[in-house]
């Protein structure tokens, strides 16, 4: 059916709602900011829009989805992010999350398998002046020619976290991803406090689709 970019004040509404939902879970005001001023039914095909302020994931073709509300605001208040930082996001999928990194003023890098989702993710991202650098490949090789990045969040499900994404962050930077195996992983933080010294924090349990490629599923 394809996407809509019409943002009615019923949609506005609803994205206020869904708004205070996330708000009385304790999340950031920043972060609640950047995630009102982007309209998630964009990401979404027509046919689900009614429902895109419902805080669910929802399909957005070629096996993938786009993330909960809720997880979107927990993923990017981990990152504690502070205008200007370089972000690398494994899993553009639609381009909402990183839609919501640019609004905090990150400066955005993204990587997606799928080209047909990058392509879309860009139109979006393009008309929406959320600036973000995509590109098409492996995630869990990273972006090594934009290296080092203060922050990394993977937005799929790890078996665990690929070396050459570590290798990739700066010192006293950090990676946001779930962990686990296919059916549940545990969101976890890994600092690089030097060149071969990183410390892993574990925090509540998620469900994402896989991490696919060589470091991967």
């Amino acid at each position: 059916m394809g996407k809509t970019t019409i943002d009615s004040y019923k949609h506005q509404g609803l994205r206020k709602q869904l708004m205070n939902e996330l708000t009385n879970h304790g999340f950031d005001h920043k972060v609640i900011e950047a995630m009102n001023a982007i309209p998630r039914h964009f990401f979404l095909d027509s046919a689900f829009a009614s429902h895109a302020y419902e805080d669910k994931a929802f399909s957005i073709g070629e096996g993938q989805t786009i993330s909960q509300p809720y997880t979107v605001a927990y993923q990017t208040q981990m990152l504690e992010l502070q205008p200007g930082q370089k972000v690398l996001e494994i899993g553009t999928g639609s381009g909402y999350q990183a839609a919501v990194l640019a609004k905090l003023g990150a400066k955005v890098y993204s990587i997606e398998r799928i080209a047909k989702l990058s392509q879309s993710a860009s139109k979006l991202l393009n008309y929406l002046a959320c600036p973000a650098y995509l590109m098409v490949g492996d995630g869990t090789l990273g972006w090594e020619s934009e290296a080092p990045f203060h922050k990394i969040i993977i937005t799929a499900a790890a078996p665990h976290a690929p070396q050459h994404l570590l290798n990739q962050l700066g010192i006293g930077g950090w990676m946001v991803i779930p962990i686990g195996d296919i059916k549940n992983q545990i969101m976890t933080k890994i600092v690089r406090h030097s060149e071969i010294d990183f410390e892993s924090i574990s925090f509540d349990s998620f469900k994402f689709v896989p991490l696919i490629g060589q470091h991967g599923w």
